[in-house]
C-alpha cells in the first residue's frame, strides 16, 4: 500500500497530470458541443416561433381586417449631417402620393397592418412599396384615443434609379396618433450621401 502511494506520488504524478489535461480538454470539447447544439436548437426554435407569429399575423390581418386605411405621404427628410449641400438642394422632400391598407388591433392592443403606397422619391420619381407593419401600442393617458406605437415594417419596394428591381426592406417604425388619425414614420439608415432619410406619412383609419 505504501509502495503504491509512493509510486503514485513520485513516479506517476506527471502521467496523472497529462491524463488530467486530456480529461479537461475532452470535457471542455464535449461541453462546447453540447452548448453549441443547445444554442443552435434554441435559435432555430426562436426563428421558427417568430416566423409562425409573423405568418399568423399577416394571414389574420388579410383575412379578417377590422379597419381600412388611407395613407398620405407627408415628408422625406434627408439628414443634413449625411449629405453634401448640392445633393440636398437637388433632392425632392415632398413625397406626393397615396396609399391604401387594412389593419387590426390584436388581443394585446397592438397594431397590425398591410399596406400599398406609391410616392415621389428623392429623385422625384414614383416609388411603390407594399408591406406589413407591426407596432407595440401604448395608451398612456386617461383618454384612450391617444396612442403611441413602436415597431417595424417588412416589405418590398422598387426605385427608378435601380431600374425598378424589387428590393426587400426591413425598417423600424414609430407613431403617434389620436383616434383614427395616426402620424407614422420610419428612418432609412445609410452611409454618406446615401440613405439616412426620415420618411413620414399620415394614416387615416376607417
Amino acid at each position: 500500500m505504501l509502495v503504491t502511494i509512493f509510486g503514485y506520488l513520485y513516479f506517476g504524478h506527471n502521467n496523472v497530470l497529462k491524463v488530467n489535461k486530456y480529461v479537461i480538454l475532452i470535457i471542455a470539447f464535449v461541453s462546447q458541443m453540447m452548448f453549441s447544439t443547445t444554442a443552435q436548437a434554441s435559435f432555430s426554435a426562436t426563428v421558427s416561433d417568430a416566423w409562425s407569429t409573423l405568418s399568423n399575423n399577416v394571414t389574420q390581418t388579410w383575412q379578417a381586417p377590422e379597419h381600412y386605411d388611407l395613407y398620405v405621404p407627408v415628408i422625406t427628410w434627408h439628414a443634413r449631417f449625411a449629405y453634401d449641400q448640392e445633393k440636398i438642394d437637388n433632392y425632392n422632400e415632398r413625397p406626393w402620393g397615396a396609399g391604401f391598407g387594412m389593419s387590426r388591433w390584436d388581443e394585446k392592443g397592438n397594431w397590425n397592418g398591410l399596406y400599398l403606397m406609391a410616392f415621389k422619391d428623392s429623385f422625384n420619381k414614383w416609388e411603390p412599396i407594399v408591406g406589413y407593419g407591426w407596432e407595440k401600442t401604448w395608451r398612456p393617458l386617461a383618454d384612450d384615443n391617444f396612442h403611441l406605437g413602436l415597431g417595424y415594417t417588412l416589405g418590398v419596394t422598387a426605385r427608378d434609379n435601380w431600374n425598378y428591381i424589387p428590393l426587400p426592406v426591413i425598417l423600424p417604425m414609430a407613431s403617434v396618433g389620436y383616434g383614427p388619425a395616426t402620424f407614422q414614420m420610419t428612418y432609412i439608415p445609410g452611409t454618406y450621401n446615401n440613405g439616412n432619410v426620415y420618411f413620414a406619412w399620415l394614416r387615416f383609419q376607417f
